[in-house]
Protein backbone atom coordinates (compact mmCIF):
# COMPACT_ATOMS: atom_id res chain seq x y z
CA UNK A 1 0.00 0.00 0.00
CA UNK A 2 3.28 2.45 0.92
CA UNK A 3 4.44 1.78 -2.18
CA UNK A 4 1.10 2.21 -4.48
CA UNK A 5 0.66 5.80 -2.36
CA UNK A 6 4.20 6.70 -3.16
CA UNK A 7 4.43 5.91 -6.86
CA UNK A 8 1.38 7.99 -7.01
CA UNK A 9 2.78 11.00 -5.29
CA UNK A 10 5.84 11.02 -7.19
CA UNK A 11 3.51 10.92 -10.76
CA UNK A 12 1.71 13.65 -9.11
CA UNK A 13 4.56 15.84 -8.44
CA UNK A 14 6.49 15.42 -11.15
CA UNK A 15 3.67 16.55 -13.10
CA UNK A 16 3.41 19.75 -11.05
CA UNK A 17 6.67 20.58 -11.36
CA UNK A 18 6.39 20.44 -15.10
CA UNK A 19 3.17 22.32 -14.56
CA UNK A 20 5.21 24.38 -13.18
CA UNK A 21 8.21 25.04 -15.66
CA UNK A 22 5.75 25.32 -18.61
CA UNK A 23 3.27 27.52 -16.99
CA UNK A 24 0.59 25.28 -18.96
CA UNK A 25 -1.63 23.54 -16.42
CA UNK A 26 -4.77 23.30 -18.85
CA UNK A 27 -3.68 20.46 -20.62
CA UNK A 28 -3.09 18.16 -17.30
CA UNK A 29 -6.42 19.37 -15.57
CA UNK A 30 -7.94 17.57 -18.69
CA UNK A 31 -5.94 14.71 -18.80
CA UNK A 32 -6.86 14.67 -15.11
CA UNK A 33 -10.35 14.85 -15.72
CA UNK A 34 -10.01 12.30 -18.55
CA UNK A 35 -7.99 9.67 -16.53
CA UNK A 36 -11.14 9.89 -13.67
CA UNK A 37 -13.77 9.71 -16.07
CA UNK A 38 -11.83 6.29 -18.09
CA UNK A 39 -10.61 4.39 -14.70
CA UNK A 40 -14.56 4.01 -13.94
CA UNK A 41 -14.41 2.40 -17.12
CA UNK A 42 -12.14 0.32 -16.58
CA UNK A 43 -12.69 -0.37 -13.34
CA UNK A 44 -16.18 -2.05 -15.16
CA UNK A 45 -14.24 -3.82 -17.34
CA UNK A 46 -11.96 -5.69 -14.90
CA UNK A 47 -15.30 -6.21 -12.47
CA UNK A 48 -17.35 -7.96 -15.11
CA UNK A 49 -14.35 -9.69 -16.32
CA UNK A 50 -13.12 -11.30 -12.93
CA UNK A 51 -16.76 -12.00 -11.67
CA UNK A 52 -17.74 -13.87 -14.85
CA UNK A 53 -14.74 -15.94 -15.66
CA UNK A 54 -11.78 -17.53 -14.13
CA UNK A 55 -11.77 -19.12 -10.78
CA UNK A 56 -9.48 -19.63 -7.60
CA UNK A 57 -6.87 -21.54 -9.84
CA UNK A 58 -6.26 -19.03 -12.49
CA UNK A 59 -3.13 -17.50 -12.52
CA UNK A 60 -2.29 -13.88 -11.41
CA UNK A 61 -6.29 -13.25 -11.27
CA UNK A 62 -7.10 -15.94 -8.82
CA UNK A 63 -7.21 -14.46 -5.21
CA UNK A 64 -9.03 -11.56 -6.61
CA UNK A 65 -11.57 -14.18 -8.87
CA UNK A 66 -11.77 -15.99 -5.48
CA UNK A 67 -12.16 -12.85 -3.15
CA UNK A 68 -14.74 -11.54 -5.80
CA UNK A 69 -16.81 -14.53 -5.44
CA UNK A 70 -16.91 -14.79 -1.78
CA UNK A 71 -17.86 -10.37 -1.40
CA UNK A 72 -21.08 -11.80 -3.71
CA UNK A 73 -21.93 -13.90 -0.88
CA UNK A 74 -21.08 -12.29 2.10
CA UNK A 75 -20.29 -8.87 0.55
CA UNK A 76 -20.98 -6.21 3.76
CA UNK A 77 -17.76 -8.25 5.24
CA UNK A 78 -15.77 -5.51 2.67
CA UNK A 79 -16.94 -3.12 5.31
CA UNK A 80 -14.99 -4.70 8.27
CA UNK A 81 -11.37 -5.77 6.19
CA UNK A 82 -8.45 -3.64 6.73
CA UNK A 83 -7.98 -0.67 4.51
CA UNK A 84 -4.20 -2.07 3.58
CA UNK A 85 -5.82 -5.53 2.97
CA UNK A 86 -7.86 -4.01 0.78
CA UNK A 87 -6.07 -2.06 -1.28
CA UNK A 88 -2.33 -4.40 -1.52
CA UNK A 89 -3.05 -5.86 -4.57
CA UNK A 90 -4.17 -3.00 -6.53
CA UNK A 91 -1.52 -0.89 -4.58
CA UNK A 92 0.86 -3.19 -6.37
CA UNK A 93 -0.26 -3.06 -9.84
CA UNK A 94 0.13 0.69 -9.54
CA UNK A 95 3.54 0.29 -8.50
CA UNK A 96 4.83 -2.35 -10.90
CA UNK A 97 3.38 -0.31 -14.12
CA UNK A 98 3.41 3.40 -13.04
CA UNK A 99 6.69 3.49 -11.54
CA UNK A 100 8.67 3.10 -14.45
CA UNK A 101 6.71 5.60 -16.36
CA UNK A 102 7.60 8.10 -13.79
CA UNK A 103 11.38 7.12 -14.29
CA UNK A 104 10.41 7.27 -17.94
CA UNK A 105 8.16 10.13 -18.72
CA UNK A 106 8.84 13.79 -18.01
CA UNK A 107 5.54 15.23 -19.92
CA UNK A 108 3.36 16.29 -16.89
CA UNK A 109 0.12 15.89 -18.91
CA UNK A 110 0.18 12.22 -19.42
CA UNK A 111 1.73 11.92 -15.83
CA UNK A 112 -1.41 13.58 -15.10
CA UNK A 113 -3.13 11.02 -17.04
CA UNK A 114 -1.10 8.42 -15.20
CA UNK A 115 -1.57 9.61 -11.90
CA UNK A 116 -5.26 10.33 -12.00
CA UNK A 117 -5.96 7.00 -13.63
CA UNK A 118 -4.51 4.52 -11.39
CA UNK A 119 -5.51 6.63 -8.32
CA UNK A 120 -8.98 6.27 -8.68
CA UNK A 121 -8.46 1.98 -9.92
CA UNK A 122 -5.97 1.71 -7.02
CA UNK A 123 -8.52 3.42 -4.50
CA UNK A 124 -11.75 2.09 -6.50
CA UNK A 125 -12.01 -0.50 -3.36
CA UNK A 126 -12.32 2.10 -1.05
CA UNK A 127 -15.05 3.39 -3.19
CA UNK A 128 -16.33 -0.07 -3.71
CA UNK A 129 -16.32 -0.32 0.02
CA UNK A 130 -18.37 2.85 0.61
CA UNK A 131 -20.96 1.84 -1.90
CA UNK A 132 -21.58 -1.08 0.70
CA UNK A 133 -21.29 1.35 3.96
CA UNK A 134 -24.86 2.98 5.61
CA UNK A 135 -25.74 6.23 5.27
CA UNK A 136 -24.84 6.66 8.99
CA UNK A 137 -21.58 5.26 9.24
CA UNK A 138 -20.34 7.28 6.15
CA UNK A 139 -18.57 10.87 6.38
CA UNK A 140 -20.49 13.48 4.96
CA UNK A 141 -17.82 14.17 2.57
CA UNK A 142 -18.33 10.70 1.07
CA UNK A 143 -22.44 10.66 1.15
CA UNK A 144 -21.68 14.24 -0.96
CA UNK A 145 -19.57 12.96 -3.68
CA UNK A 146 -22.05 10.22 -3.80
CA UNK A 147 -24.51 12.38 -4.42
CA UNK A 148 -23.27 14.17 -6.99
CA UNK A 149 -21.88 10.79 -8.98
CA UNK A 150 -18.30 11.84 -8.38
CA UNK A 151 -18.36 8.75 -6.72
CA UNK A 152 -20.54 5.18 -6.88
CA UNK A 153 -23.40 5.54 -4.97
CA UNK A 154 -24.73 3.10 -2.50
CA UNK A 155 -28.32 2.72 -4.44
CA UNK A 156 -26.46 2.20 -7.94
CA UNK A 157 -23.92 -1.02 -6.44
CA UNK A 158 -26.83 -2.44 -4.76
CA UNK A 159 -28.35 -3.30 -7.79
CA UNK A 160 -25.26 -5.22 -8.73
CA UNK A 161 -25.95 -7.55 -6.37
CA UNK A 162 -29.71 -8.26 -6.62
CA UNK A 163 -30.92 -9.97 -9.92
CA UNK A 164 -29.65 -10.61 -12.37
CA UNK A 165 -26.43 -9.70 -11.29
CA UNK A 166 -24.99 -8.89 -14.21
CA UNK A 167 -25.08 -4.97 -14.44
CA UNK A 168 -23.82 -1.94 -12.82
CA UNK A 169 -19.97 -3.16 -12.49
CA UNK A 170 -18.43 0.24 -12.71
CA UNK A 171 -16.43 0.61 -8.87
CA UNK A 172 -15.34 4.40 -9.04
CA UNK A 173 -18.28 6.72 -10.36
CA UNK A 174 -20.43 4.68 -11.99
CA UNK A 175 -20.68 6.94 -14.82
CA UNK A 176 -20.45 4.39 -17.16
CA UNK A 177 -23.22 1.71 -16.08
CA UNK A 178 -26.32 3.47 -18.26
CA UNK A 179 -24.33 3.16 -21.16
CA UNK A 180 -22.84 -0.41 -20.89
CA UNK A 181 -25.93 -1.60 -19.38
CA UNK A 182 -28.43 0.24 -21.71
CA UNK A 183 -26.37 -0.70 -24.81
CA UNK A 184 -25.72 -4.11 -23.10
CA UNK A 185 -21.94 -3.80 -23.90
CA UNK A 186 -20.59 -6.74 -21.73
CA UNK A 187 -23.68 -9.52 -23.15
CA UNK A 188 -22.45 -8.52 -26.55
CA UNK A 189 -18.95 -9.69 -25.46
CA UNK A 190 -20.10 -12.64 -23.28
CA UNK A 191 -21.78 -13.86 -26.63
CA UNK A 192 -18.68 -12.82 -28.72
CA UNK A 193 -16.03 -14.90 -25.75
CA UNK A 194 -18.58 -17.86 -25.99
CA UNK A 195 -18.58 -17.93 -29.76
CA UNK A 196 -14.71 -17.46 -29.94
CA UNK A 197 -13.62 -19.58 -26.91
CA UNK A 198 -16.62 -21.66 -26.02
CA UNK A 199 -16.37 -19.65 -22.36
CA UNK A 200 -19.38 -19.20 -20.75
CA UNK A 201 -19.63 -16.51 -18.22
CA UNK A 202 -21.06 -17.33 -15.04
CA UNK A 203 -23.99 -14.73 -15.06
CA UNK A 204 -25.49 -17.57 -17.68
CA UNK A 205 -25.61 -19.55 -14.79
CA UNK A 206 -28.36 -17.77 -13.51
CA UNK A 207 -29.44 -17.12 -9.33
CA UNK A 208 -26.42 -18.72 -7.03
CA UNK A 209 -28.19 -20.03 -4.52
CA UNK A 210 -25.42 -19.26 -1.81
CA UNK A 211 -26.78 -15.30 -2.81
CA UNK A 212 -29.99 -15.38 -1.99
CA UNK A 213 -29.68 -14.84 1.64
CA UNK A 214 -28.20 -11.47 0.37
CA UNK A 215 -31.08 -10.15 -1.09
CA UNK A 216 -32.80 -10.33 2.09
CA UNK A 217 -29.70 -8.62 4.03
CA UNK A 218 -29.61 -5.81 1.24
CA UNK A 219 -33.55 -5.33 1.87
CA UNK A 220 -32.39 -4.94 5.68
CA UNK A 221 -29.77 -2.57 5.28
CA UNK A 222 -31.38 -0.31 2.51
CA UNK A 223 -34.21 0.16 5.41
CA UNK A 224 -30.98 2.20 7.22
CA UNK A 225 -30.20 4.44 3.93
Amino acid sequence: MVSGCTTLLICFAKSALGVVDSHRWVGPLIACCIGYVLSDLASGIYHWGIDNYGSAKTLVFGNQIDAFQHHHKHPWIITKSQFAKNHRILAGGVTFIVLPINLLCKDPTILAFIGAFSGCIMFSQQFHTWAHGTKNKLPKIVLALQDVGILVSRSQHVAHHRLPYNNNYCLVSGLWNNFLDGYKVFELLERIFFFIFGAQPRSWSGLDLEWTEEIETQSLCDSQY
